[in-house]
């Protein structure tokens, strides 16, 4: 029996987004956890389920090759590692370039340096990156910005840093935003309500017309998931982003786990000014 999508390919207008921490490739005793094992399933829930754009989160250079391979010509990716020249671990952010056209896209560090590649700054120990891409809906002509990040895992300090600097830059964008990430906090979290502070951003979960599953805690760690616990994993957009629905997806394609985290997602519909310009007005 075929495991059913969760949402699989959306119609325009609607933009299905997904946000997924993909585990980085570690040595492991636990074969739940062994990227081998968990590869073909992710791909294979990436691949049916089709969504437009995907903020990656752990992905180290050869996770990522794979799975842009697996996903097919139709999608492009931006993004680099967080370290030193670019390498190591990073954020990347997939996006099918059928339906949708890149404008611009860069990458920053979360620290006092932000264009200085793997500087830290705010207590947390390893680098910390957003990607952030704009983009034109080439079906509605529609203009947005899509942030992807992963906040750390330790320092409660730098997570707040890090969430404030993620809300300035979608408040300078001046057009539509969405912000997919693991925060590594949960909805009563200081680094939560920075995000969400001033109401630059709001949680696609509460926001959604419709919510197709039960709030499932997104960090089940290859257990069953449960409901009420942390969601840590989060898409976040501004108030001119509707959302249609939105899910935390449970499917084990291939009788498997695809990570440690769930893979959350939503249908949304950026509104507000169409341009054929980026952020900032570059093309």
């Amino acid at each position: 029996m075929t495991d059913p999508v969760l949402f699989g390919p959306t119609p325009a207008p609607g933009l299905h987004v997904m946000s997924v921490n993909i585990r980085r490739r570690m040595r492991s005793m636990m074969p739940a956890d062994r990227w081998t094992r968990r590869a073909p399933a992710l791909a294979d829930l990436l691949c049916s389920e089709e969504p437009a754009l995907i903020g990656m989160q752990e992905a180290l250079p050869d996770q990522a090759a794979y799975l842009r391979d697996e996903l097919g010509p139709g999608y492009r990716m931006v993004g680099r590692g967080r370290e030193t020249g670019f390498r190591g671990e990073g954020c990347p952010l997939f996006f099918d370039a059928r339906r949708l056209e890149l404008l611009a896209w860069d990458q920053q560090a979360l620290s006092d340096r932000p264009d200085t590649p793997g500087s830290v700054s705010w207590g947390n120990r390893i680098p910390r990156v957003m990607v952030c891409a704009t983009l034109r809906d080439r079906a509605t002509s529609a203009v947005f910005l899509m942030i992807n990040t992963h906040l750390d895992h330790l320092s409660a300090p730098s997570r707040v840093r890090a969430a404030r600097a993620v809300r300035e830059r979608v408040s300078a964008a001046r057009v539509p935003a969405i912000v997919t990430g693991d925060m590594n906090a949960g909805e009563r979290s200081v680094a939560i309500r920075e995000l969400l502070a001033d109401g630059v951003l709001r949680d696609s979960w509460t926001a959604a017309a419709e919510r197709t599953t039960p709030e499932w805690g997104t960090f089940p760690a290859y257990r069953a998931p449960r409901r009420r616990r942390k969601r840590i994993d989060w898409i976040m957009v501004t108030p001119d982003v509707e959302v249609v629905r939105a899910g935390i997806n449970t499917r084990q394609p291939r009788g498997r786990w695809v990570s440690d985290h769930l893979p959350v997602q939503a249908v949304v519909i950026p509104h507000g000014e169409v341009s054929p310009h980026g952020e900032d007005g570059q093309a």
